[in-house]
């Protein structure tokens, strides 16, 4: 009888070779785990990232007057609330936008890319861990007859099944795998402030697609107003002529001018027919589920203060500068991984399991089986392939760099444009409201003539023409400062940063890890 220790030859019995390959496995999975986080917090290759400084500047504005808005009163350094449409207090407004955030297309597009990008993040993680895999295998052979058989029963048909657990990990002695989770983590979140920007912009494009149906609606109202007094004093002139006080000329100029203002309606009906149609498309509606709300300018109040972030806050808060920066750190990280896969990669691996003619022996010490086995490779020669790709990482983050430098120059343009539209808006609307009291009176004292019958037919043009134009003018001119308001909020980043809801958490698109890709709070 055969010792349970050792056999004849003096080597283990199979029993104690299985007991030992299956203590071998546990052994080495335990040991290399306990290895993992030394190796795990080692520093990864690679220029670790630093956020761009913000410009050195304290002012948007180039001249001594500094960013100031006249009639207007500037905060600065003042908080822009996240719903900041809500100060132009008109709730049908308020309605419009959220129906938009809850319903629009785009926006909802956005949202799944940023799940999408959250998603290859968690699954990039998984490469910093071993890898564990199950497999069974049976299988039923037959044996020539002429070959002499290898059981011991000399029977022909052979069955072997077979229960393995093999363990691998590449090891990320120089980072390449950290790396690879950091780009991946910065994606996520350039997708989520992707997402910032679109909400923003929805936003901005409803508030400013409803200010423009008030101008438009203001537009045709003015419009047929100054037909109501055309045509009141075509019908004087047109009596006046009949008693032979005035000559046929003087009516068919009146008619002329009729005409010409009535030909303005169909280009403004045409126009606010297309303003409709783009705020259902904002809100996720066909063109013919027509919104319930209507707007003209009278909806709209300015308000009564205007937030101006500081120009070293505004590259934090802008949602394209963040999204430029997260692009800049994930091209960044590749540079570490180019260098990492140029360096010595090591495998290890671990596998036991049971192999058994019979499946039920598989259980018995005996049928043990395992494996150790550890691998380095390091490429020799590739024709420059991996170095060439290291340099295509470096000037590929260069490129990033320079395209959020010109973000930031963007962004703080598009500030200035809007302050100095804003500064020149509120003397339009001062020189506009002029003209159109002037206008009022002249077209009051030549309705008087016209009454008289001391009438000028080129005065009449003149004073009704002059009337529609400052009509008209004086409504763009109260139109433009509502708009480049919206504007000013958009330019500053819309307040994202305070607003408390999911998608705000969601700008935490994984859990923060360290550089070696641990875990430091969710």
């Amino acid at each position: 009888m055969r010792s349970s220790r050792q056999n004849g030859s003096g080597f283990p019995s199979p029993g104690t070779a299985g007991k030992l390959a299956f203590s071998c496995t546990r052994c080495f999975i335990v040991a290399f785990l306990a290895a993992a986080s030394p190796v795990l917090s080692g520093c990864a290759v690679g220029p670790d990232f630093k956020p761009p400084a913000p410009p050195d500047t304290v002012k948007y504005l180039s001249d001594r007057a500094g960013d100031r808005v006249p009639g207007h009163s500037i905060v600065r350094a003042g908080e822009v609330p996240p719903q900041w449409w809500e100060l132009f207090r008109s709730p049908a407004l308020n309605r419009l936008v959220e129906d938009g955030i809850a319903h629009n297309a785009d926006l909802a597009a956005a949202e799944a890319a940023v799940r999408v990008a959250q998603a290859n993040a968690l699954a990039q993680r998984g490469a910093l861990f071993p890898s564990v895999m199950g497999n069974f295998e049976s299988s039923r052979q037959q044996v020539p007859v002429d070959l002499q058989s290898p059981l011991e029963s000399n029977a022909h048909l052979l069955s072997l099944h077979t229960g393995q657990v093999t363990v691998s990990y590449l090891a990320d002695v120089w980072g390449g795998t950290r790396r690879l989770v950091e780009s991946a983590n910065s994606q996520a979140r350039m997708r989520a402030f992707q997402r910032e920007g679109v909400y923003l912009t929805l936003a901005s494009n409803i508030a400013l697609a409803a200010i423009e149906e008030g101008r438009l609606r203001g537009h045709i109202a003015a419009t047929r107003r100054v037909l109501g007094l055309q045509g009141e004093v075509l019908r004087l002139l047109r009596r006046q002529q009949e008693q032979g006080q005035i000559a046929q000329t003087d009516v068919a100029a009146q008619e002329t001018a009729v005409a010409q203002t009535r030909l303005l309606l169909p280009d403004l009906e045409k126009k606010l027919a297309q303003q409709r149609h783009l705020l259902s498309f904002l809100t996720g509606r066909l063109a013919s589920d027509d919104p319930k709300e209507r707007f003209d300018l009278g909806s709209f109040r300015m308000p009564r203060r205007l937030p101006l972030t500081l120009p070293a806050d505004l590259v934090r808060q802008r949602p394209d500068i963040q999204a430029a920066e997260a692009d800049f750190q994930s091209d960044n990280a590749m540079i570490g991984i180019a260098i990492a896969n140029r360096l010595p990669q090591i495998t290890l691996t671990a596998s036991g399991g049971a192999a058994a003619a019979q499946f039920t022996q598989l259980a018995n010490p005996a049928a043990g089986l395992g494996i150790i086995a550890g691998n380095a490779a390091q490429t020799i020669f590739d024709a420059g392939r991996l170095e060439n790709r290291q340099r295509a990482a470096e000037a590929e983050a260069e490129q990033s760099l320079a395209q959020y430098r010109s973000v930031v120059l963007a962004a703080f343009q598009n500030v200035a444009d809007v302050l100095r539209a804003l500064q020149a808006g509120t003397r339009a609307i001062s020189a506009a409201t002029g003209a159109e009291r002037s206008a009022t009176e002249s077209i009051t004292l030549v309705r008087k003539q016209v009454d008289q019958g001391q009438i000028s037919v080129p005065l009449l043009l003149a004073a009704q023409e002059a009337y529609l134009e400052t009509s008209l003018a004086r409504l763009d001119a109260q139109a433009a400062q509502l708009a480049n308001t919206a504007a000013l909020f958009q330019a500053l980043g819309g307040g994202w940063w305070n607003r408390d809801d999911r998608k705000q958490a969601a700008i935490k698109v994984v859990p923060e890890v360290n550089e070696a890709g641990l875990v430091l709070r969710a």
